[in-house]
């Protein structure tokens, strides 16, 4: 890598850094360009090098957390499929409550227009979670661990339904719901009760 290209990085994560602090605070509506590029002491057209409006920064913020879920989730070699699962859950639910609820309210509007929330592969967040999630549970095919005839779309949409159910009522609710607790039950019960009946 060059030295352009390790500045041109370190410009982007200083952005990056600078809004996620921001949007905590205030939140989205009434942040500008200009706001931050001026704490983060750069050149307001150097935000749109990287960005093309305020919004994709919320994308961009969020993705990296979940990519390192993603390389977390495929060293769980040794944990069997509720307890991967769990680990996806936890960490994604760490994810809310570290970006804080700002951030999350903001992430979920974006989230909500697929057309609006695609990654640089034209990949939205919901396709990136399914996928992520079809793929744990072929693995766990594959490793013997739930049956060859296991509904994997319906269990993938059976969770992320729960996953972004939790994440919504903790938005809705300001905070009261923790995401995390409810997390840990639905795992220990539900989530349990479900791979029981699919397992060999």
């Amino acid at each position: 890598m060059t030295k352009r290209q390790q500045n041109a990085l370190i410009t982007k994560q200083k952005l990056l850094d600078t809004a996620q602090d921001l949007i905590k605070t205030n939140g989205l509506s009434s942040l500008s360009v200009e706001e931050i590029t001026k704490k983060a002491d750069v050149a307001k057209g150097t935000f749109y090098t990287y960005f093309k409006h305020k919004e994709d920064i919320i994308a961009q913020i969020c993705r990296g957390y979940f990519k390192q879920i993603e390389l977390e989730i495929t060293k769980t070699k040794n944990k069997n499929i509720v307890e991967k699962l769990t680990v996806f859950f936890v960490k994604f639910m760490d994810a809310v409550e570290i970006y804080g609820i700002n951030i999350c309210r903001e992430w979920i509007k974006s989230a909500l227009d697929p057309k609006t929330a695609l990654d640089n592969n034209g990949i939205s967040k919901w396709q990136y979670d399914f996928n992520m999630l079809e793929n744990i549970l072929k693995t766990a095919i594959k490793n013997k661990e739930l049956k060859k005839n296991t509904p994997i779309e319906l269990l993938v949409h059976l969770i992320i339904s729960q996953l972004y159910g939790m994440m919504t009522v903790w938005c809705m609710s300001d905070s009261v719901f923790e995401p995390k607790n409810w997390t840990k039950k639905f795992c220990n019960i539900q989530l349990k009760a479900i791979l029981a009946n699919l397992s060999n």
